[in-house]
């Protein structure tokens, strides 16, 4: 008897080593790995996260550690594939929309998240994956999270140059611009300018020197390559491979309950993202009127709690 206890005990060591902190790698295709981590246990409602970027990590989700334990709300970390956890990629061939979709479909799976259970919250570039990821398998939701995503990337430079931009003194915008058409985007003064004048107003509306570490994280082990050949060398407007993406026609075809999350100082249109939630069948909408684009960290209140009313909407 004590020798099968004594068993039992060390298979459990060697095997369950990785999920006595709720880590799992996942193996997608190509035998990459992935990076998960599940928090709490709930048979109903179990929330897959998707980090913005691309090429971001699940770091600056952590503010929902301080909300969703205390409602018994079992969630999912997970980086993606090129991001810091999970198995490097610097091949551009990877880096393709249908590529992470199935990537999420994967994930899902090996996670055992089913139609019953299954919510997905996409943030910023993962509001992008996810709207793609339920125009294919809407079928495997059981609720959507769009949060501080746009459903259309041109409508997005858009609203970046003529609503952000003349926000900025003309001089500086006009600085910013000179750096952008020249493509000295590693001029470090092209940074100094954005912080104070375009990610310390709609990035996260906290000083940049008080920024929470899980958010200096997030932006210190983000995968440059990916991120400026995906989304291009900032947050003022997208240019890189995601620039001409466009999803405004199709929303109607998702029917999964949808909450679209904006914020009134977003570096996307709280007011196309109030309309989102209307081409949604079963959309609705929060705003978030303290926040920006890291509205859950400048509005958590308002931005977690709304998220838990909503995963609570569905049981």
């Amino acid at each position: 008897m004590n020798r099968i206890f004594l068993l039992s005990i060390t298979l459990l060591l060697f095997f369950g080593c990785d999920n006595n902190d709720g880590v799992q790698m996942i193996e997608i295709d190509g035998s990459h790995k992935v990076w998960t981590k599940k928090v709490g246990n709930n048979p109903d409602i179990k929330l897959l996260l998707l980090h913005g970027g691309p090429g971001a990590t699940h770091e600056y989700f952590k503010i929902l550690d301080q909300y969703l334990p205390k409602e018994g709300i079992e969630y999912y970390y997970y980086d993606q594939f090129g991001s810091y956890n999970s198995d490097p990629s610097n091949n551009p061939s990877d880096w393709t929309i249908d590529r992470f979709v199935e990537e999420v479909e994967t994930v899902r799976k090996k996670l055992g998240l089913t139609p019953s259970n299954f919510y997905l919250l996409g943030h910023s570039w993962g509001g992008l994956l996810a709207m793609e990821y339920a125009l294919k398998y809407q079928q495997n939701i059981k609720g959507l999270i769009i949060s501080n995503m746009m459903a259309s990337i041109p409508d997005y430079n858009n609203f970046a140059s003529n609503v952000l931009g003349p926000q900025m003194p003309p001089d500086v915008l006009a600085e910013i611009r000179g750096f952008e058409e020249s493509k000295d985007y590693g001029n470090p003064r092209y940074m100094e300018l954005l912080i104070p004048y375009h990610y310390e107003e709609h990035v996260l509306r906290i000083p940049a020197d008080k920024w929470p570490e899980e958010v200096n994280n997030a932006f210190a082990n983000i995968n440059q390559e990916m991120y400026v050949a995906m989304q291009g060398p900032s947050e003022f407007g997208a240019s890189g491979l995601l620039e001409f993406w466009d999803v405004k026609d199709r929303l109607s075809e998702i029917k999964t309950p949808t909450l679209v999350i904006g914020a009134s100082h977003d570096t996307m249109d709280p007011d196309h993202m109030e309309w989102m939630s209307k081409e949604f069948p079963n959309g609705s909408y929060l705003l978030c009127k303290k926040g920006s684009h890291m509205a859950m960290w400048d509005d958590p209140d308002a931005y977690a709690n709304g998220i838990i009313e909503f995963l609570k909407k569905g049981q």
